[in-house]
């Protein structure tokens, strides 16, 4: 039986459908979720996508964190369900406490869309076990509020043990502290990050396919459970 990974839809997402779509390439099956249902329908894994989740209302990601199926989200991860923040997931995460700092306005207060190299720090995670340590891959990335900003002691404890997921190469595009494009809990099991890997699992249609060893990594984590 194949693993069942759950995609979360709020009002604003837009990226749950590539996001189903690559778990679909990573030969999983994709479950909906909605976000005022609290059922997690026994999925293995979640993914929370990017978009503008209650269009981004006081604060990226604030609402989302209260509606009912990240209460569940919350409570499973913390039992050690694999959980992927994506863009505006990774706001969201950060906002529901599962992974520390916050996300604010670019640096130069524009919106960036463009494809970005990263380098991948950490391959002991739920989502990046497919990658070498310190390769680089090419992915999309498209957001106002990605710059990652944390605490200098938040930002050391996350340098001294490794926590640091993938960081961005080839200059920084957002201002984030430590060049951080994303970043892992203290048991990897839950992941967020800005870039969007599910806009790379074909060279066909995205810049490069790079993106699509989060998925098998995933995939990898549960069947070896």
């Amino acid at each position: 039986m194949s693993a069942r990974i759950g995609v979360i839809t709020f009002p604003g997402s837009l990226d749950d459908g590539d996001a189903a779509r690559a778990v679909r390439y990573a030969d999983a099956e994709a479950v909906s979720l909605w976000h005022a249902d609290a059922d997690l329908k026994g999925v293995d894994a979640v993914i929370i996508p990017g978009g503008f989740s209650y269009g981004d209302y006081l604060r990226a990601g604030v609402i989302a964190r209260f509606a009912p199926v990240m209460t569940s989200v919350i409570e499973a991860a913390r039992r050690g369900l694999p959980v992927l923040g994506i863009c505006n997931g990774f706001q969201i995460l950060c906002e529901a406490g599962l992974l520390p700092g916050a996300m604010v306005r670019n640096a130069g207060l524009h919106f960036i869309c463009r494809d970005q190299w990263l380098r991948v720090e950490n391959t002991e995670t739920a989502w990046t076990g497919r990658y070498e340590q310190g390769a680089e891959i090419l992915v999309p990335m498209k957001n106002i509020d990605g710059c990652y900003v944390a605490e200098q002691s938040t930002l050391d404890e996350l340098e001294a043990e490794n926590r640091v997921v993938v960081r961005y190469v080839d200059g920084n595009p957002n201002g984030s502290r430590n060049d951080i494009a994303g970043i892992r809990s203290e048991n990897g099991r839950v992941v967020g990050l800005m870039p969007h890997p599910e806009h790379a699992i074909d060279a066909l249609t995205g810049p490069s396919d790079d993106g699509l060893g989060m998925f098998y990594s995933v995939v990898d984590t549960l069947v070896n459970v």
